[in-house]
C-alpha cells in the first residue's frame, strides 16, 4: 500500500510539472490578451507548482523512509538524492529565481535559470517514477 502511495505522489508531481509547463502556460500565452497578463497568471501557477513539488517530495521521502527504513544500497541513496535535488530545485525557483523575475532583474537570465531548473526537476522526477513503476524481474 505504501509503495502505491509513493507512486501516486510521484505521478502527481511529474504530471503536474508536465501539464503546467507543456500545456497550461503555452495556452495562457496563446489565449490571454497580453503577454504581461499571461506572465502574471503563469507566475502564480508556477508558485503553486513549487509548493506542490515540495509537498510531493516530502510525502515520497516520508513514505519511503517508513517503508524502507534507513537506506542501505546505492540505489536507495540515488533515489533519495534525486528526490532531494528535485525538491531543492523547486525551492531555489520559488525563493531565488521567481523574486528576480518579478523584479524584472535580468529577465532573460532568470527565465533561463528557472526553465533549466524545471527541466532538471521534470527529468529527475520522471526517472524516479519510471524506476518506481518498473516490473520486478521474473
Amino acid at each position: 500500500m505504501k509503495d502505491r502511495l509513493a507512486v501516486m505522489a510521484l505521478a502527481l508531481w511529474w504530471g503536474s510539472l508536465t501539464a503546467l509547463t507543456g500545456f497550461v502556460v503555452p495556452m495562457l500565452f496563446a489565449n490571454l490578451p497580453s503577454p504581461a497578463l499571461a506572465g502574471n497568471v503563469a507566475g502564480k501557477l508556477f508558485s503553486v507548482q513549487n509548493w506542490v513539488s515540495l509537498a510531493c517530495g516530502l510525502s515520497v521521502l516520508l513514505i519511503y523512509g517508513k517503508n524502507q527504513g534507513l537506506p542501505s544500497t546505492k540505489r536507495s541513496y540515488d533515489a533519495i538524492g534525486l528526490i532531494a535535488f528535485s525538491m531543492l530545485s523547486a525551492l531555489v525557483i520559488e525563493c531565488g529565481v521567481s523574486p528576480r523575475i518579478l523584479a524584472r532583474d535580468q529577465l532573460k537570465l532568470w527565465h533561463t535559470a528557472g526553465s533549466v531548473l524545471y527541466a532538471v526537476q521534470w527529468l529527475c522526477v520522471g526517472l524516479l517514477l519510471w524506476r518506481a513503476t518498473r516490473q520486478p524481474a521474473s
